[in-house]
C-alpha cells in the first residue's frame, strides 16, 4: 500500500533537494495532496492558534451548534443526510483587504495570533508555488502571476470546528467536493482524524501529524497545468467522539485574473489539445457556488461557453 507523502522541506536546503522535489512532483501529480513538515512556521504559534481556536468555539460556537443541531433534528436522524453538514464555521478574508477586524466575538489575543499565522501562511504558499513551477517547467513566480488579476491574489480561511456526531453514519463532517480555488493549505487537528481524499477509487486517511500543514491542489491549478496537475475529491468523516479542529486557508487568484492552461504546459502535451477553457476566476466561483458537491468537469464544460467573452487584455501582472 502506498504511504501519503509527507514532504520535509529542510531537505530542500541540501543535498537531498532532487530526491525531495520528486517527491512533491509525485504528490502533486498522483494525490493531489501532500504533508508538510519543517516548513518555518513557529510550533509555538501553531499551538497557540490551536488553543485559541478550540477556546473560541466552546466560548461563542458550541453552543450555537447544538441548537442548530436541535430546531433541524440532526440528532434524531433515522436516514442519510445529504444536503448538509456536521461542522460549525466562520470565515476570515485576508487579501486582497482583511476583514478580521471585523468579525465579531474575537478575542483581541485570537486576531493577534491569527493575523502572524496568516502571514506566515501566505509566503509559504508563495514559497510553494514557486517550487511548483520549478517542478512544471515554468518560470519563477509564473503561478504568482496567473493569480494576480490588478489587485492581487485573494487569501481566505474558512476555520471548522467538526463536534463529536451522533449519527456519523448518516452525516458527513463535509461532503465529498474539489476546492475550486488555487493551492490550500490546512492546518488539521493532530488528534481527531477526519479528512480523507479519494484516490484511485477509494478513501484514503489524510493522516492527522502534529505541526504539519497539509496542502491539496485547487481546480485552477488543475487548469493552469492543463490537467498535469489534478484537484482530488476529498470529504470530512463525522467522528463519534472528540471535537476536529481545522484551518483551511485558501490562497486563490484575484477575483478578476484570467484563468487558462499555461502555454508552456500545452506545449510540453502536444498530444493532448488543450482541454481546459480560459475563464475569469470570478466567473468560476459564483458557477462553484451552486454545484461545488458536484462534479467539477461540467463546470469546466460550462466555463467554456463563455471563454469567448473573455478578454486576455484584463491580466494584470505584478
Amino acid at each position: 500500500m502506498e504511504t501519503f507523502p509527507v514532504i520535509d522541506m529542510e531537505r530542500l536546503n541540501g543535498g537531498e533537494r532532487g530526491e525531495t522535489m520528486d517527491l512533491i512532483k509525485d504528490a502533486c501529480e498522483n494525490w493531489g495532496f501532500f504533508e508538510l513538515v519543517n516548513h518555518g512556521i513557529s510550533h509555538d504559534l501553531m499551538d497557540t492558534v490551536e488553543k485559541l481556536t478550540k477556546n473560541h468555539y466552546r466560548k461563542c460556537m458550541e453552543k450555537r451548534f447544538k441548537e442548530m443541531v436541535e430546531s433541524r433534528g440532526l440528532d434524531a436522524a433515522q436516514s442519510e443526510i445529504n444536503d448538509m453538514d456536521w461542522e460549525s464555521t466562520f470565515f476570515l478574508r485576508h487579501l486582497p483587504v482583511s476583514n478580521i477586524s471585523e468579525i465579531p466575538d474575537l478575542d483581541e489575543d485570537y486576531r493577534k495570533a491569527m493575523k502572524e499565522f496568516v502571514v506566515d501562511l501566505e509566503k509559504l504558499a508563495e514559497q510553494l508555488l514557486d517550487l511548483l513551477c520549478e517542478n512544471l517547467g515554468l518560470e519563477k513566480g509564473y503561478l504568482k502571476n496567473a493569480f494576480y488579476g490588478s489587485k492581487g491574489p485573494t487569501f481566505g480561511t474558512k476555520v471548522s470546528n467538526y463536534p463529536p456526531c451522533p449519527k456519523p453514519e448518516l452525516i458527513k463532517g463535509l461532503r465529498a467536493h474539489t476546492d475550486a480555488g488555487g493551492i490550500i493549505l490546512l492546518f488539521q487537528d493532530d488528534k481527531v482524524s477526519g479528512l480523507q481524499l479519494l484516490k484511485d477509487g477509494k478513501w484514503v486517511d489524510v493522516p492527522p501529524m502534529r505541526h504539519s500543514i497539509v496542502i491539496n491542489i485547487g481546480d485552477q491549478l488543475e487548469v493552469i497545468t492543463n490537467g498535469k496537475y489534478k484537484s482530488v475529491l476529498h470529504r470530512v468523516i463525522a467522528q463519534p467522539d472528540g471535537n476536529r479542529m481545522s484551518i483551511a486557508s485558501f490562497y486563490n487568484p484575484g477575483s478578476n485574473a484570467v484563468i487558462y492552461p499555461a502555454p508552456t504546459m500545452v506545449e510540453k502535451e502536444a498530444e493532448k489539445s488543450q482541454v481546459y477553457p480560459k475563464y475569469v476566476f470570478e466567473d468560476y466561483m459564483k458557477l462553484y457556488a451552486g454545484v461545488k458537491f458536484l462534479a467539477k468537469e461540467p463546470r469546466f464544460e460550462a466555463m467554456k461557453a463563455v471563454e469567448s467573452t473573455v478578454n486576455l487584455a484584463s491580466i494584470a501582472t505584478v
